[in-house]
C-alpha cells in the first residue's frame, strides 16, 4: 500500500510540475506573441506613414501636373478668345467700310434698305 501511495505521491508530482512547466512555456508563448504583435503594429503604423509620406507626394505631383495643364487650356482659350476678338472687329471694320462705300455710291438705296431693316426689326419686336 505505501508503494502504491508513493507512485500516486509522484504521480501527483509529476503531474504538478508538468502543470508548473506547462503554465511556463503558455507564459513565455504568451509574452512572444504579445512582442510579435507589437512589432506588427509598430511596422503596420511605420508603413501606413511610408505609404501617406508616397501618396502626398504623388498627389503633390499629380496636382502639379493637373494645374499645368489648366494653365495651358486656359492660356489657349484666351489666346483663341483673342483671335476671336480681332475677327469680330475685322468683320466690324468691314461692314463700316462697306456701309460708307454704299452711302457714297447710292446714298438713297442705302437709306431705303436701312428703313427697311429698321421696320423689319421694329416688326419682329413687337411680338
Amino acid at each position: 500500500m505505501s508503494n502504491m501511495s508513493n507512485m500516486a505521491r509522484d504521480a501527483s508530482k509529476d503531474a504538478r510540475d508538468t502543470v508548473k512547466e506547462t503554465s511556463k512555456v503558455a507564459s513565455a508563448g504568451a509574452r512572444d506573441i504579445q512582442e510579435d504583435l507589437e512589432a506588427l503594429r509598430d511596422d503596420v503604423t511605420r508603413l501606413t506613414q511610408q505609404l501617406a509620406s508616397v501618396l502626398a507626394s504623388k498627389g503633390n505631383k499629380a496636382w502639379q501636373r493637373a494645374r499645368t495643364n489648366v494653365e495651358g487650356v486656359i492660356s489657349d482659350a484666351q489666346d483663341k478668345g483673342m483671335e476671336a476678338v480681332g475677327a469680330v472687329r475685322e468683320v466690324g471694320d468691314n461692314v463700316v467700310d462697306a456701309i460708307d462705300e454704299s452711302l457714297k455710291k447710292r446714298p438713297y438705296t442705302t437709306l431705303a434698305l436701312a428703313a427697311g431693316i429698321g421696320f423689319l426689326f421694329g416688326a419682329t419686336w413687337r411680338r
